[in-house]
């Protein structure tokens, strides 16, 4: 039953609307069919497992062998870089983690993306902008023309790209994003081909960078993650590679996500569009809501037992493959009232959106700053905006969950 169901989940054909499919799913808090993976869909034993230092994010404590559900849906990184923090345990992930949030966040950084705010608050200006002079308002792509392109810039300015080389970036960032969706009527060979040329060329530009600010740093990111010297070490050249390519690769991914899915469910609720318009302020708790109801993140299935876990009931053994499915967990009405309603003025929301425990969303201040600032400026501008397609194309991943394309029309935008 749940191998069966796992696979409606993952189907491209539930991609749109997957949460009656995760309803179905929690009447088994933990279930587990023949050699597949145990999945876990109710809140409060996935935010249990999340801070359970008996669960791995290694892949080599892997035991368990079975269908691979997912293929290359699941692997966000690639092989041609040893892997992110994101993808170890302690000690090694304490270490990497405190390194790269030293030039990043609290407290040794606790401006940086506060400070972003006035370049973050121009670069969706400038795509707003430059929507208004296609012309062509009675067809906008908000995936393409906005939520697409303005994370790379974002993590472009912060780790301190020449402003020359983002369209670079750009290309790269749209190559390895692409190669995250299976597609089955595409060459698997070119793909593959197209996906590692990426990887090598966003590799060798990254290590000449981190070189170059070795001898002349800046005070961006790069130049922090490549010089500094604190109590864990320098990082190696390798790590501070492995380190961008994870804030290039899963910032942008989780972000254009979120974006897209928050237009989409604000386009679905005009009451609370039209909120956001008149109360910018409003975009915070609408984004914490978005988190829950719509999350870009729909299941960790990377997670490994180091041990036997008893978990609701059912134990776990050692080595067992591990899914961990966010996006049923927070619509778990154990958790939350009625979960399945979008409630901008949900008070209690400590959601699974951004993951828990020591693998919590590393970008989270970014990516929330990043949504409110978006969501808050189109609400604004966007004259009469309204959905040309419901549902709209989605991606084919199941994890990376969101539309591909989102077609909408508007009657202006407003300066």
């Amino acid at each position: 039953m749940t191998q069966a169901l796992l696979r409606e989940i993952i189907d491209y054909a539930n991609r749109a609307n997957p949460y009656p499919l995760y309803e179905e799913l929690r009447k088994t808090p933990v279930s587990h069919d023949g050699d597949g993976p145990y999945v876990v869909s109710t809140y409060y034993e996935i935010h249990s497992l999340l801070h359970d230092p008996r669960i791995s994010s290694d892949a080599k404590n892997l035991k368990a062998t079975g269908d691979d559900l997912l293929g290359e849906q699941s692997d966000e990184e690639g092989t041609t870089l040893p892997p992110s923090f994101l993808k170890l345990d302690p000690p090694d992930h304490d270490r990497l983690r405190r390194m790269t949030n030293r030039p990043f966040g609290p407290p040794h950084a606790p401006h940086r993306v506060h400070d972003m705010r006035d370049e973050l608050g121009g670069l969706v200006t400038g795509l707003i902008d430059g929507i208004v002079e296609t012309g062509q308002l009675d067809r906008i792509d908000l995936v393409d023309q906005f939520a697409y392109p303005f994370p790379v810039s974002v993590i472009c300015r912060l780790l301190g790209i020449p402003r020359e080389d983002e369209p670079r970036f750009h290309v790269w960032a749209e190559t390895l994003a692409a190669s995250l969706d299976p597609d089955p009527d595409a060459d698997p060979t070119q793909r593959g081909t197209g996906s590692m040329d990426a990887r090598m060329e966003l590799g060798m530009y990254l290590a000449g960078l981190i070189e170059e600010r070795r001898k002349k740093p800046g005070d961006d990111m790069l130049s922090q993650l490549a010089t500094a010297d604190g109590p864990d070490g320098a990082m190696t050249t390798m790590e501070a590679l492995s380190t961008s390519a994870l804030l290039l690769i899963a910032g942008h991914e989780t972000t254009v996500n979120l974006i897209t899915n928050g237009m989409l469910t604000l386009l679905r609720h005009p009451e609370a569009l039209e909120r956001l318009r008149n109360d910018p302020d409003l975009a915070v708790p609408i984004v914490e809501e978005l988190l829950r109801y719509e999350p870009p993140v729909q299941l960790l299935p990377q997670r490994t037992t180091l041990s036997d876990v008893e978990v609701a009931g059912v134990t776990i053994p050692k080595g067992a493959s591990v899914w961990l499915m966010l996006a049923s967990g927070n619509r778990d009405p154990k958790r939350f009232e009625n979960p399945d309603r979008f409630d901008p003025d949900r008070k209690d929301i400590q959601h699974l959106g951004l993951g828990s425990g020591i693998h919590s969303c590393f970008g989270a201040p970014l990516a929330r700053q990043e949504a409110q600032l978006a969501l808050s400026e189109l609400a604004r501008r966007l004259e009469n905006p309204r959905l040309l397609e419901d549902p709209p194309q989605y991606r084919q991943n199941s994890v990376l969950r969101g539309p591909r394309h989102l077609p909408i029309a508007c009657d202006g935008i407003r300066p």
